[in-house]
């Protein structure tokens, strides 16, 4: 019995880490028009490099162990060395390899991510995969998130579980690749959704039309979604249980890098959920996960355990959601 199964790809994240002030000069980072700049043939400094385990459902399955949780996460890999980086990152993280799939002569996903002024910018290498989910154990919450191949029998299977498992609840977070396409497909998981991850472009992706937040979170519930989150970067996260939106700030914390931020506020406010927490004390762990995951390079090294959340939402405590 799991408290929590992920579903999505693994990746090995390689950061390289632009010098900010020697490449100032070289690069130019235009927040307005989301665009990085180098001058083409250019020799750009940078500070160091780095490398971690990343990809949603190994960030959420981690971030979930070290709130309390008892993690597994079904993702496949290849048997290569980024294969193998993959299995002991999560091993040490105490994830459970149970629904692990190893693929014979087959490569691992991987990405570098360009690091300038804590903004990035990800070069990811997709991998077409025909998944196979295995059999399952119960599990309080299953989270469906990036996939990059052919999702219709993972979506068909995770729908065949629900119905098998009606205690067991969904938590869906999308990857870029299905925003991408944005199907039909994977329209058809929404009314099995109990909580919902998404940012205001991949809501609007699901709704089928551009609106505001408010409009947009409306939009989302009558497709059967119970909880939806909307995050907006700087800007915050926006969540509704049906009856009341809340909107809250992020904490007023320097970022080293923003790689992982969304999962982090996603695993703290699944795991306050889980805990038979309110909306506005879900929203206050997942802005408090995300500080603490900002503050460090990569999407796990900065996951905080309670103590840790609790103490940083105690550090700020006149920021908290409000009704919008």
């Amino acid at each position: 019995m799991f408290n929590i199964i992920t579903i999505g790809d693994s990746t090995v994240d390689n950061f390289i880490i632009i010098d900010d002030n020697e490449a100032s000069l070289q690069c130019d980072l235009n927040t307005d028009t989301c665009k990085l700049c180098f001058n083409y043939a250019d020799k750009i400094p940078i500070k160091h490099t780095a490398h971690a385990v990343g990809g949603n459902a190994a960030n959420i399955a981690v971030g979930c162990k070290k709130l309390g949780l008892k993690s597994a996460i079904y993702t496949e890999i290849g048997d290569d060395i980024n294969g193998e980086i993959i299995k002991d990152e999560l091993a040490k993280a105490k994830v459970s390899p149970d629904f692990i799939k190893v693929l014979h002569n087959q490569d691992s996903r991987y990405a570098v991510v360009l690091n300038y002024k804590s903004e990035r910018t990800i070069l990811s290498h997709y991998i077409k995969r025909k998944y196979h989910l295995p059999k399952l154990s119960k599990t309080d919450w299953l989270y469906y998130s990036s996939l990059c191949g052919d999702i219709t029998q993972v979506q068909k299977s995770i729908i065949k579980y629900l119905k098998n498992n009606p205690n067991t609840k969904l938590a869906v977070n999308p990857g870029s690749h299905q925003i991408k396409t944005c199907s039909t497909e994977l329209k058809k998981i929404l009314p099995f959704t109990y909580l919902l991850f998404v940012n205001k472009e991949e809501a609007r992706c699901l709704v089928g039309k551009k609106a505001d937040t408010t409009q947009l979170i409306k939009s989302l519930h009558t497709k059967g979604v119970k909880i939806v989150v909307i995050t907006d970067g700087t800007k915050g996260a926006t969540a509704s249980d049906g009856n009341i939106i809340y909107h809250m700030a992020i904490y007023p914390i320097k970022a080293t890098g923003k790689t992982g931020a969304g999962d982090a506020f996603a695993s703290g406010f699944l795991s306050a959920i889980h805990y038979g927490k309110n909306i506005t004390e879900a929203m206050q762990w997942g802005t408090a996960n995300a500080g603490g995951v900002i503050q460090q390079i990569g999407a796990q090294k900065g996951l905080l355990n309670k103590s840790n959340l609790e103490k940083l939402i105690k550090k700020y405590p006149k920021i908290i959601p409000r009704k919008i």
